[in-house]
């Protein structure tokens, strides 16, 4: 049986899980969706675009699903998707798509976003990932799995942040972060520093698979090649690898290129 505070604001047409627990003064708007033992603390508003998992922890003042930050926005139907298992801290602000990018803004499963954390319209965040305090990104942004985005880190619109990649704090990131690596700096002077080997090793890497990342950037960003003889190079030294393929696919992809 769920938890409800007498305090709470609670449309009688939200869908509330199983065993949810719904803090005094939090505000829960009609035909949004709150999965089973999720807890809101205090003071969370939920509007009636969101569609949130199951086990979720929501601190104080966090407001979920609220409009757009954009002018072309007019009200449309428009959402935000949350999966299981992730921790939102106080102050924690979420908005919801436009029609004019996804529609939706999509956060994964086992995530961690700590105070103060934005995340704008129509962005799509993988799956255990981790958000220091302030961390923020501008519309359409991608982030990839097992992401670290660094103490009030500003990623521009429309970049990519690799699988496994880690953004130290106070960067400001106006191209795509490439996975596995460590990225710190500001706008135009943003650099990588090798790769992320701490984490890697944290997630159960073998030194083996570490050190042959290693050997694809070396290959990819030492030196005076050119990107595509980088490329066909890792190609032939690496066919069919997995690491090495997701590379090639995030650099090919790419619209607004990639931080060297």
């Amino acid at each position: 049986m769920s938890k409800i505070s007498n305090l709470a604001l609670v449309s009688d047409k939200a869908k509330i899980g199983e065993n949810v627990e719904i803090g005094p003064f939090c505000v829960v708007e009609e035909g949004a969706e709150i999965g089973d033992n999720t807890v809101l603390k205090n003071n969370v508003y939920v509007s009636s675009f969101v569609r949130i998992g199951k086990n979720n922890i929501i601190y104080p003042f966090c407001s979920i699903g609220t409009e757009p930050q954009d002018l072309k926005f007019k009200g449309e139907e428009t959402f935000v998707y949350i999966g299981d298992n992730n921790i939102f801290r106080e102050f924690i602000t979420i908005n919801r798509g436009t029609c004019d990018g996804r529609k939706k803004t999509v956060i994964g499963s086992n995530g961690f976003f700590m105070a103060y954390s934005h995340i704008a319209h129509d962005c799509m965040v993988g799956n255990n990932v981790i958000f220091a305090n302030g961390a923020t990104l501008a519309g359409h942004v991608d982030v990839g799995n097992f992401a670290i985005v660094g103490a009030f880190v500003g990623v521009h619109q429309f970049c990519r942040v690799g699988n496994y990649s880690f953004i130290g704090g106070y960067s400001a990131i106006t191209r795509d972060t490439l996975p596995f690596l460590k990225t710190v700096g500001v706008r135009n002077g943003a650099k990588t520093y090798g790769v992320n080997s701490i984490g890697l090793r944290r997630l159960g890497f073998s030194e083996e698979r570490i050190k042959k990342i290693e050997r694809i950037y070396k290959i990819l960003l030492r030196g005076k090649r050119k990107l595509e003889d980088a490329i066909r190079i890792i190609e032939e030294t690496f066919p069919q690898d997995e690491d090495a393929l997701y590379i090639i696919k995030f650099i090919n992809n790419s619209k607004r290129s990639f931080i060297r």
